[in-house]
């Protein structure tokens, strides 16, 4: 079963310069763009889009790539 997460949740994430924290900004159950990715979401396969704190650029992950803090 896949995690569930709201706006708001703080998470954690890796990238390639370390670990990221930062807000789940929405539930994404469509299709939506961000930074040139294309995210291809549904009701029963949802992604997340997160707001890192320190850049404060967004992106969209899987749960099963957000660790909720």
């Amino acid at each position: 079963m896949a995690k569930t997460l709201k706006p708001g949740d703080k998470v954690s994430w890796n990238t390639s310069q370390g670990e990221t924290h930062g807000t789940v900004e929405k539930n994404v159950t469509g299709t939506e763009r961000v930074k040139g990715h294309v995210a291809k979401a549904s009701k029963d396969d949802p992604q997340y889009k997160v707001k890192s704190a320190k850049s404060g650029k967004e992106a969209i992950h899987r749960p099963d790539e957000l660790k909720k803090k």
